[in-house]
C-alpha cells in the first residue's frame, strides 16, 4: 500500500523534506514510525519517544495502534500551542 506521510514545522526543516509517499505493507502508525526511524539521524532522533510530535491520520489524531490503510495521508507535528 502507498502512504502519504506530510511533515510540518521542525520537522519539515530537518528532514529537508514536506512530503513523501512511501511503500508499505499492511501497517500501523507505529510500523510506519519505525520505518522512518531506520533511516538513520535526523529520523530516529526526531521521532524518538524524547521528543514531542503528534501524528494523524486522515487529519484525525491517531495513536500508535492506528491501522493504515491505501492512499492514507498521514501527518506529523510538533504539538502546537495557542494564546
Amino acid at each position: 500500500m502507498k502512504i502519504n506521510v506530510l511533515y510540518f514545522a521542525r520537522l519539515r526543516e530537518t528532514f529537508g523534506i514536506s512530503t513523501e509517499s512511501i511503500e508499505l505493507a499492511s501497517a500501523t502508525v507505529t510500523d510506519l514510525l519505525q520505518t522512518l526511524r531506520q533511516r538513520g539521524k535526523p529520523w530516529s532522533d526526531e521521532l524518538s519517544g524524547e521528543r514531542a510530535f503528534r501524528v494523524a491520520v486522515n487529519q484525525d489524531l491517531a495513536g500508535p495502534d492506528t491501522v493504515l490503510s491505501d492512499r492514507d495521508e498521514v501527518a506529523i507535528f510538533p504539538p502546537v500551542t495557542g494564546g
